[in-house]
């Protein structure tokens, strides 16, 4: 009967949906055994566009990555979840042996690095971390050179152009080095939502500049529920988005960061990049080689795509607050990236 053929072309329709290939991407964790790590492997073992996840970590790692991984392998998931660790007191170094972990990788996240601890000045954060994000991201550039590199080691603002310009130096695109910054994304929704009631799938807040202190700068202006907030709220949100890491860490006793809303975080900007990678072309905040002001790096709204970043967009109209805290944002950018590269070896090229 026709309503039969119906119902079976409706069948036929469904099924035929459901066999499509869905294009799937390796995916490499550095840092998979930590307290971003492990949530932030879970997610992404979670994504529809991941067939093969690699979890790399240090042997001195409190938590074994093959016990993350073995972990992750009980998940009803189609990704295939390997482990990679390395024992540093041989004098290794991640581009010994990580050839089998990063080859055909398509995305590496990097949480990666020390907290600044008690006596410890910026600048011996950036020389330790520093350190840990060259020796990966060299290994990066010998066995994976075309994968978007997602770093999440601190401090941001500094590693980043270093790692970048380490990529200029072997040939690469720099452009494949991205500084993740959606944290600062994710908190000023959320802080919108708690003020004025709007679903978070409905407000979008760019947040701008680089992705510590003051050179965060969310343009609230630029999302309807967040212009629509008086000017006075809207400064002590500005001041609360910037400080919001710290808020965590006082609500932890000391005893640990921003770790489970990073690792949400990190994942949001990776699965962009892979739906990117698959023809789905998503835009994110994101701390990148960039042009849209007179510094070479800079964060703000980045669409990705099926070669990663393809488009860096400009920042959009300002208020006169918003332009104010701009150019307090661009000075101590301007610093924290000539450290990067002063630490990195050769002249900042600001």
């Amino acid at each position: 009967t026709p309503a039969n053929r119906s119902t079976q072309q409706v069948a036929n329709a469904a099924g035929a949906m459901s066999m499509v290939s869905v294009p799937k991407f390796k995916v490499c964790v550095c840092g998979g055994s930590g307290g971003i790590g492990q949530p932030l492997s879970m997610l992404m073992a979670m994504d529809e566009h991941v067939g093969e996840l690699t979890i790399y970590d240090l042997s001195l790692a409190p938590v074994p990555p093959e016990g993350v991984a073995a972990d992750l392998s009980h998940m009803e998931m189609g990704c295939r979840v390997r482990s990679y660790s390395l024992d540093i007191t041989t004098g290794a170094k991640p581009v010994d042996h990580l050839r089998e972990c990063l080859q055909g990788c398509h995305l590496v996240l990097v949480p990666a690095g020390v907290p600044r601890k008690p006596g410890m000045d910026r600048a011996d954060l950036l020389n330790v971390n520093l350190g840990i994000a060259r020796d990966l991201v060299e290994a990066c550039a010998t066995y994976c050179p075309d994968a978007i590199l997602g770093l999440i080691v601190n401090p941001v603002n500094s590693v980043v152009p270093a790692m970048a310009e380490l990529y200029k130096r072997r040939g690469l695109d720099p452009r494949k080095v991205c500084g993740v910054t959606t944290l600062d994304c994710v908190r000023a929704n959320k802080f919108v939502h708690e003020i004025t009631g709007v679903p978070t799938a409905s407000i979008n807040v760019p947040v701008i500049g680089g992705h510590a202190g003051a050179t965060i700068l969310p343009l609230f202006s630029q999302d309807p529920a967040g212009a629509k907030l008086p000017e006075e709220v809207l400064r002590a949100l500005d001041k609360r988005v910037q400080d919001a890491g710290t808020e965590v860490v006082k609500a932890k006793s000391g005893k640990g960061s921003a770790t489970l809303s990073m690792a949400y975080a990190g994942a949001r900007f990776g699965k962009a990049v892979l739906a990117g990678l698959a023809g789905e072309r998503r835009t994110e905040c994101a701390y990148v080689m960039s042009d849209v002001t007179e510094l070479p790096f800079f964060t703000s709204k980045v669409t990705f795509g099926p070669s990663g970043v393809e488009e860096v967009h400009p920042l959009g109209q300002l208020t006169a607050y918003e332009t104010e805290r701009l150019a307090e944002a661009k000075k101590l950018l301007k610093e924290e990236i000539s450290a990067g590269m002063t630490a990195l070896g050769g002249a900042s090229r600001l």
